[in-house]
């Protein structure tokens, strides 16, 4: 079995665990736990750092890219990647997004990790210490090698179009 080994930033931060025995990808949460403040960027595109609240909420204003702490730093085994979910409920109820649809973590990347959350909604919404926001998955590195060609690739099948083209007309 592959070990993804962790390091907790305070004692009292989570393990992440899987939520049920089925389950895919193990749970990432927010952090508050020896932290005093988070950075992000505005709908200006302007940069920010504003404070966690003392009960350890932050708020994320509609259209706000903030970086969410875990409290985690990850030992991922080399040839490896752990690759960042977005939570579907936490995208549809509340409109709270991972920035980067996916996020990639490689396995010499040895800081905190953070949570890059978009709030797409039209409301403010506060994330409290310990809420699960993303979902973390352990993934083989495949190895392969890029290479030019001399020629356009020929059709392959008999797809007419291009992006879009094989989308459900609305």
């Amino acid at each position: 079995m592959i070990r993804l080994n962790v390091y907790k930033t305070h004692p009292d931060v989570s393990v992440p665990d899987f939520a049920t025995k089925q389950s895919a990808c193990f749970d990432l949460s927010f952090s508050a736990l020896g932290k005093y403040e988070y950075t992000g960027y505005n709908r200006q595109n302007k940069t920010f750092s504003r404070k966690i609240r003392t009960d350890g909420s932050i708020h994320i204003m509609p259209g706000d890219r903030v970086m969410v702490p875990t409290g985690l730093i990850l030992d991922i085994p080399e040839g490896y990647s752990v690759r960042v979910h977005p939570r579907s409920g936490l995208s549809l109820k509340q409109g709270l997004v991972l920035a980067n649809a996916e996020g990639v973590i490689d396995s010499d990347y040895t800081q905190e990790l953070f949570l890059l959350l978009t709030n797409f909604s039209e409301n403010g919404i506060d994330i409290n210490h310990g809420d699960s926001l993303a979902q973390g998955e352990l993934v083989e590195k495949l190895t392969y090698a890029i290479y030019e060609i001399e020629e356009k690739p020929s059709q392959k099948t008999d797809r007419v179009g291009g992006m879009g083209s094989t989308g459900v007309v609305i």
